[in-house]
């Protein structure tokens, strides 16, 4: 059966609203604007970063990846959103669901290191200052993070391979129709069929290891780093302290609290309105309000964005 099932599935069909389709337009408006505004949000994020010498730090060069990282996101997923959504259901083959499926892990999973990374940097910027300028020499910053964003740009490809060829090696029958509007895991693995045991397995346990352990690098540095806050003697200084990793805090917050909803529970049984809701928060909503955490938040990146503003004024 499950032989018999790969050779028919050559195709998946996405469907969306089917028993309602005026239900759909609203939606479709909704993610037509957050593609428009979510390239231009971080695609000026990372101009500020380039333009302004202020900006020239480990912990922006991170965030300008992870800028980049957000527009590519955005442009491999929200397209086919919008296509299902307008014809309420959409032919994928199965290499383009396939492929798309890789990208979007490819994405996401950068997005998981990058988000570590981040918050090491912020330990090593509070509690490791010698360290931090040692690594703030301009060569020594260079290397530093070339290392750290390329170590995370493998990491990505390799954690998307894993998923991708685990996922696709699953024998999928029945049916080829997925009730939802991205060729996601939770719903891939909905209309499986045969001995999908050792896949499954493979992708929890890689779940387990790129999640959790990302979440274990952030938890750990931010540990030390309320330890060292609690040594500052006065509460302002205190306060002050913290509130430069406010904007960090709350972007992880938001990605690895949506990514455990979708991938450390049990997929058996949960509705797809659940992953409705879940996956179009954190592929569209997450990477539209990064951009806005990090400039509303964020002392510097304002005051950066306030001197472009006077000197585009000024001429």
């Amino acid at each position: 059966m499950a032989e018999k099932s790969l050779t028919l599935v050559t195709k998946f069909l996405l469907m969306a609203f089917i028993d309602c389709p005026e239900w759909a337009l609203l939606p479709f408006l909704l993610f037509l604007f957050i593609y428009l505004i979510t390239p231009l949000g971080n695609l000026g994020m990372i101009i500020l970063i380039r333009v302004d010498l202020q900006l020239h730090t480990p912990t922006y060069f991170l965030l300008s990846h992870l800028s980049f990282m957000d527009i590519c996101y955005s442009f491999v997923t929200v397209p086919l959103m919008m296509a299902v959504l307008l014809e309420h259901r959409a032919a994928l083959s199965y290499t383009l669901c396939a492929a798309q499926f890789f990208l979007f892990t490819f994405f996401g999973s950068i997005d998981c290191y990058l988000l570590a990374l981040m918050a090491y940097d912020h330990y090593v910027a509070m509690c490791r200052p010698l360290l931090y300028v040692t690594i703030m020499r301009r060569k020594a910053r260079l290397g530093f993070v070339c290392v750290c964003v390329g170590g995370a740009y493998v990491a990505g490809v390799f954690s998307a391979l894993v998923w991708k060829v685990s996922a696709f090696t699953l024998s999928f029958c029945g049916t080829n129709e997925i009730d939802f509007i991205l060729c996601e895991l939770p719903p891939l693995l909905k209309i499986t069929c045969g001995d999908s045991y050792t896949q499954e397995v493979v992708i929890i346990v890689f779940a387990i290891f790129v999640i959790p352990a990302c979440m274990v690098v952030i938890f750990v540095s931010y540990l030390l780093i309320i330890l060292a806050i609690m040594r500052i003697p006065s509460a302002g200084g205190q306060a002050k302290t913290f509130w430069t990793c406010a904007s960090h805090l709350t972007a992880v917050s938001l990605f690895f609290g949506t990514l455990i909803f979708m991938y450390l529970r049990d997929n058996s049984g949960q509705s797809s309105e659940e992953d409705w809701v879940v996956s179009v928060f954190y592929i569209t909503v997450i990477p539209l309000s990064k951009p806005l955490i990090y400039s509303l938040r964020n002392k510097e990146v304002k005051e950066a964005l306030r001197k472009i503003l006077n000197r585009a004024r000024l001429s």
